[in-house]
């Protein structure tokens, strides 16, 4: 298997051999005969391995964000932050090893102790996407190794070199064989292996709604624990009493930053009738000042989509959608796609329904505040959404009212703390929340305890 540079698609970085069925096995197994021992470790413990591992990431910081902005696409100072956050991630859940782990609960005979403990799950499998190759594998393998968890992950096809890099971290770090593995090949024969495999008690998945249902699917059949974040279809809302300029630059940078590549992307802008035609002016300056080049150029705002295919499909979606209010120019060579704004967008088309993973954004138009709020809630997704505006009640009634597990007043819609949850609500998520203090909730099961006097 070969990875190749999608803003040079002649240009091959690396060539990885390719894991198979056995290969899957096999590395259950080895998490599996490692996991007495990392389990059996103290919380403090584990965490000086997890600041090692940030360790080594920090010593290869600037090949490793050089890898992320060649292999994916990534303009070179989001490579460069997306590293920066590796570390902290790492930081953080080395810190959450050592922190209370259950909580001692009144018990109704006299003189008894009753508590509560944390556990780890055991073997867990981790399906991770491309557009964020390092930070999304570490916010989902972190807690689930200061959990006690042991590990194997597999990581999309197209980010194979940066997943390899981060493989190499961890054993520079020390982390003990089988800890983690690291499977690097075709998604749906490896994933198929770790969904179906009895000693994998957990899947932590991130990608498309379609295969986020399948996963849901085979881990219910045996009852193993699952986790999916999906899609999104995210919109901001601006109002007349926004700052207009502010608002046009935020959505614009949510909407076609890394070519429109994260699912916390701005897709869809609902504008007040008050101020459309100031606001379309607004937005289209503001598209017009990201630049679409190379992304190891430094001011790279807007770099290539991740394959030719998807290319393909992005330029057929919007060749569909009729003509739009702004086009702007991309490179010849690579897999770029312009920025490209449409504008009186019906909330219920195509358009404004359908996650493009594209540098595209829909324009649709509101009465009022209320309205904006129905419009943004009609939709099968509820990952992310924002509101500008000046009036706390407004957004206080935004913030009550909207279907979303990301929610922000006068921010774009993109991205979230390393420290905080991060997930949806409807068809973006199953429910349960990554990174932060709620992720060990995933990767842990609750022992209540009851001691008796004899």
């Amino acid at each position: 298997m070969v990875s190749i540079n999608p803003a040079h698609p002649d240009e091959v970085l690396a060539e990885v051999v390719v894991s198979g069925e056995s290969d899957a096995v096999a590395a259950i197994e080895s998490a599996q005969s490692a996991l007495g021992a990392w389990r059996g470790l103290s919380g403090p413990a584990r965490a000086e391995f997890l600041n090692r591992w940030a360790d080594q990431i920090q010593l290869r910081a600037a090949e490793l964000g050089l890898a992320v902005a060649r292999e994916v696409g990534k303009p070179i100072g989001e490579a460069k932050g997306e590293v920066g956050r590796c570390v902290a991630i790492l930081r953080y859940f080395a810190g959450d090893a050592v922190r209370e782990t259950g909580q001692v609960i009144p018990g109704l005979a006299a003189g008894s102790l009753q508590y509560s403990l944390r556990t780890p799950l055991g073997v867990v499998g981790l399906i991770t996407p491309w557009n964020f190759p390092v930070a999304i594998p570490l916010w989902k393998a972190a807690p689930a190794l200061a959990c006690g968890n042991t590990v194997v992950l597999k990581p999309a096809e197209t980010s194979v070199w940066c997943a390899a890099i981060l493989a190499e971290t961890a054993q520079a770090a020390g982390l003990p064989a089988g800890v983690l593995n690291v499977l690097l090949g075709d998604g749906p024969t490896l994933g198929s292996v770790l969904l179906s495999h009895k000693l994998v008690r957990g899947i932590s998945f991130t990608g498309s709604s379609k295969v986020g249902a399948l996963v849901a699917e085979s881990c219910a059949k045996r009852n193993a624990k699952f986790q999916t974040e999906m899609g999104g279809k995210n919109a901001a809302i601006v109002l007349p009493d926004a700052d207009l300029k502010q608002a046009a630059v935020l959505v614009a940078g949510g909407a076609m930053r890394f070519a429109g590549q994260k699912c916390t992307a701005t897709s869809r802008v609902i504008v007040h009738k008050d101020i459309v035609h100031e606001f379309t002016s607004e937005l289209i300056g503001a598209i017009e000042q990201l630049k679409v080049t190379d992304p190891l150029e430094a001011d790279c705002a807007v770099g290539p989509v991740i394959t030719e295919a998807s290319k393909c499909r992005i330029e057929q979606a919007i060749s569909e959608f009729g003509s739009p209010a702004y086009s702007g120019s991309a490179p010849s060579v690579g897999y770029f796609v312009p920025p490209t704004l449409f504008v009186d967008v019906d909330p219920k088309s195509r358009l404004a329904q359908e996650e493009l993973f594209g540098p595209v954004l829909g324009f649709s138009v509101a009465d009022s505040l209320d309205q904006a709020i129905e419009i943004a809630n009609d939709i099968e997704f509820g990952l992310s959404a924002s509101l500008f505006t000046k009036d706390i009640a407004s957004a206080w009634k935004y913030i009550n009212r909207i279907e979303a597990g990301l929610v922000r007043v006068n921010a774009d819609t993109t991205g979230v703390d390393p420290h905080a949850p991060f997930g949806g609500v409807k068809g973006s998520s199953s429910g349960t929340r990554e990174q932060g203090p709620a992720a060990k909730d995933f990767y842990s099961e609750i022992k209540t305890v009851q001691i008796n006097p004899s």
